[in-house]
């Protein structure tokens, strides 16, 4: 591209930024903007990384409680009793 075409297109490319800076459109891209991050903040909602560390934590609880059932199960059966035995 010669440098002509490309005075040209940068002074486009300025002349509709600063066009959109001072246009409504600015204005309502910006509430547009407002509106729905309170939107979101109502609606709790949590990013992809928070909601795959609850999913992990999710995991390593639910072992633990198999693990604590297990323990409980052992200590409820009677002396002497096989393991797939309950009372």
């Amino acid at each position: 591209m010669t440098t002509d075409k490309q005075t040209l297109l940068q002074d486009l490319q300025n002349r509709l930024t600063e066009l959109m800076r001072n246009s409504p459109a600015s204005d309502i891209e910006r509430n547009l903007k407002a509106l729905l991050g309170q939107t979101f903040e109502r609606l709790e909602l949590v990013t992809r990384d928070e909601f795959d560390g609850y999913v992990e934590l999710l995991g390593s609880l639910r072992a633990r409680v198999a693990k604590l059932e297990q323990t409980v199960a052992a200590l409820e059966r009677p002396a002497g009793a096989p393991a797939g035995d309950r009372p």
